[in-house]
């Protein structure tokens, strides 16, 4: 897998436009204009349209025009997520319905008093999950472990128009200085969040087959839960129909608790939605190492 760059896709002047057309003509006027948007990113991005026709494609066996179709539909499912994540920060929030599956398991969780992790992935919109939490554990603190939470720029422009989010940020850093802040975070009966499927440059990695072939994954999440038989749910947050969000819960409960056996049922799990809602996978490189 080519290295990921640690950066998220997206421009300030790109935010900056959906927020005022959001503020000035609606919702549906940003909609709209993100059919052109999406359609601009076929031919001018050109390793990520490559990357996401190659996982309809070869990964997901489509054919070559339902590929091409879903590589478009891929970049507009994208553009709405975000469109809907200042939509509802916004004051919009009462446009959208939320379902929550598996509510129970984050209560068990929480209730063992050993702080939890929850592992996630770049599918869906999962940074509206702190709706989530605000409306059924106003109790639980969540933390994001990140190694670019967004640019910078856009982070703060974002925070300028909807405030200051209630989700709490752990930045990896080369000193290991994290490490001490999420222990710190376990101590306290927090939750840690990981987006597992992905790893930088230089960290350690396992080798596992996920969708019929080879893919490199971070140890650090896995390691850190297994290591301290560490509460685990498979979490997600996937955009349906209707404005419709639909909040998934999962426990991992392992026969033997190790890193590589809590991995394959990561990925077991994270397959299932690939496959569910192939349109809110957004991994925009190289990410098997496998096309030409």
């Amino acid at each position: 897998m080519a290295t990921w760059k640690g950066k998220s896709r997206g421009t300030l002047l790109g935010f900056r436009i959906y927020v005022q057309i959001i503020k000035k003509t609606g919702l549906y006027s940003a909609y709209f204009v993100l059919l052109f948007v999406a359609l601009y990113f076929i031919f001018f991005s050109f390793t990520s349209t490559k990357s996401t026709y190659y996982l309809f494609r070869k990964r997901l066996g489509y054919s070559p025009v339902r590929s091409a179709f879903n590589v478009y539909r891929n970049y507009f499912t994208f553009g709405r997520i975000q469109l809907d994540r200042v939509a509802i920060t916004s004051g919009l929030k009462h446009k959208y319905t939320f379902e929550f599956d598996g509510v129970e398991h984050i209560d068990a969780l929480l209730k063992q008093n050993k702080g939890g992790i929850l592992l996630t992935a770049h599918i869906g919109n999962f940074n509206l999950a702190k709706h989530f939490f605000e409306e059924r554990h106003s109790e639980a603190v969540v933390n994001l472990v990140v190694t670019d939470f967004e640019h910078r720029q856009i982070k703060n422009y974002l925070e300028s128009v909807t405030g200051t989010s209630e989700v709490k940020i752990i930045v990896l850093k080369e000193d290991l200085s994290h490490i001490f802040h999420m222990k710190e975070a376990l101590g306290n009966n927090e939750l840690l969040v990981f987006a597992a499927d992905r790893y930088l440059k230089h960290s350690k990695t396992y080798k596992a087959e996920f969708l019929g072939e080879m893919v490199k994954f971070p140890q650090g999440p896995f390691k850190l839960a297994a290591r301290n038989k560490i509460p685990v749910l498979f979490v997600h947050l996937m955009r349906e129909k209707n404005f419709h969000y639909h909040f998934y819960a999962r426990p991992y409960n392992p026969e033997e608790f190790t890193a590589q056996e809590l991995l394959k049922s990561y990925l077991d799990d994270l397959e299932k939605m690939v496959k569910k809602y192939p349109h809110q996978w957004y991994n925009y490189y190289d990410y098997w190492n496998d096309f030409s």
